[in-house]
């Protein structure tokens, strides 16, 4: 990486969209890389699907089973977490937008109200009924004591993590503020992200659009390369402290003779 790059000049404004690869360093699988939660038991996948979640209990079931002992409740933030939070710390404001439930963004040290969770988070439980949200850790010890389908307390329905399944719309006021904040942004950096899953992927146009420098950081090609001002490949963890003190060093350039 050329740390005299240009988009990484006079930049004060970042929003970070994150991926699972950002993660994966601290022992949360990702769902489509090689070893994958999906690429390794494709059929898996139908449990995140929101129909058959809400219509099988045998799907809820499943669901529930694989967040039970789920590496993300044991993992710590990694390198690139970090870098992230020495990024505002340099005095660049810094707005991260995660596709990533885990909440190791604001393990770090990133505030929450600059972690806007685009697909929710594992750490709240929902009830699909009457909408209480309850800690995730009560539902897992019904879980572990032997429910294999728990139901809401109060209302009897059903319950489910507060992330958002594939048939679900992301939250309006979310999206919006997603939205907005990418178009704010001088630097759009995408991290460890497949860009396929949309809308959350899109946010890379509307910053483009909006006259942002957009830098793509994954193993994989990805269906937004085409829009970036650069695409790397190396490890997150070792490149993304490389690009925080790239920003860092660049914040204030020199005025030119």
């Amino acid at each position: 990486m050329d740390t005299t790059a240009d988009w990484a000049r006079g930049v004060t404004r970042v929003a970070v969209l994150t991926g699972a690869g950002i993660s994966t360093d601290s022992g949360v699988p990702d769902y489509r890389g090689p070893n994958g939660v999906w690429t390794r038991d494709p059929a898996a996948a139908d449990a995140f699907r929101y129909d058959r979640f809400m219509a099988d209990p045998a799907a809820r079931a499943r669901f529930w089973r694989t967040y039970a002992d789920h590496p993300a409740w044991h993992a710590e933030p990694n390198a690139g977490h970090h870098a992230l939070v020495e990024l505002e710390r340099s005095g660049v404001a810094v707005r991260v937008l995660t596709q990533n439930v885990d909440g190791l963004h604001q393990r770090a040290g990133t505030a929450a109200r600059k972690v806007l969770e685009l697909h929710g988070t594992i750490h709240q439980v929902v009830c699909t009924g009457c909408g209480a949200r309850t800690l995730t850790t009560c539902t897992l010890a019904r879980v572990h004591a032997g429910e294999t389908d728990p139901r809401c307390r109060d209302c009897g329905a059903v319950l489910k993590l507060a992330v958002v399944l594939f048939g679900e719309y992301l939250d309006d006021r979310v999206l919006s503020q997603a939205r907005q904040i990418a178009a704010a942004s001088q630097l759009l950096l995408a991290v460890g992200s497949s860009l396929l899953v949309e809308p959350a992927a899109s946010l890379c146009a509307v910053a483009v659009e909006a006259g942002a420098r957009l830098v793509i950081v994954n193993r994989d090609e990805t269906p937004y390369d085409h829009l970036a001002d650069e695409v790397l490949r190396e490890p997150i963890g070792e490149l993304l402290p490389r690009i925080v003190a790239a920003l860092a060093a660049n914040r204030n350039p020199a005025p030119t003779r």
